[in-house]
């Protein structure tokens, strides 16, 4: 009788038919995206709060970066780093955006984390100053970018 109980209350992998694993399997992708739609909405949304609290000229510079990554690429996620715009890659943060009022210095920074492929050599840069975002200054950070995810 044991037998019989656990064949009967116990499922096991192989009783599904193929239609049905491919359906469990359509369902899950579909809750691990809207998971993640949900989850990548509202990280984006902190991004956008953030930005709202800066002054003026950082909100236009902070604002036109954040336009330029979700529009070129679109692999990095947006989330707040310590209170700032950041982005990452694969859960890990890529760049990140640093105001100067916020962290009362003479200029913004734009940052690169440790995970960016930015290596040259012994020495290299993994942050920059940036106190104006204009179409040669946005070229420089599109490639840094691009360096940066490899």
């Amino acid at each position: 009788m044991s037998e019989n109980k656990s064949k009967n209350s116990e499922t096991s992998a192989s009783d599904w038919s193929e239609e049905e694993k491919a359906a469990m399997k359509e369902r899950a992708k579909e809750l691990k995206a809207e998971k993640a739609a949900r989850s990548k909405a509202s990280d984006e949304q902190a991004v956008m709060d953030k930005i709202g609290e800066m002054p003026e000229a950082e909100r236009a510079i902070a604002t036109r970066l954040h336009e330029m990554v979700k529009d070129e690429f679109p692999d990095l996620h947006p989330k707040t780093w310590y209170g700032m715009p950041a982005y990452q890659l694969d859960g890990k943060t890529l760049v990140f955006f640093q105001s100067a009022h916020r962290f009362s210095t003479r200029y913004s920074t734009l940052g690169f984390s440790d995970t960016a492929k930015l290596d040259d050599g012994a020495f290299w840069a993994t942050s920059f100053a940036l106190s104006d975002l204009d179409a040669s200054v946005e070229a420089q950070i599109r490639e840094l970018i691009k360096k940066a995810i490899g």
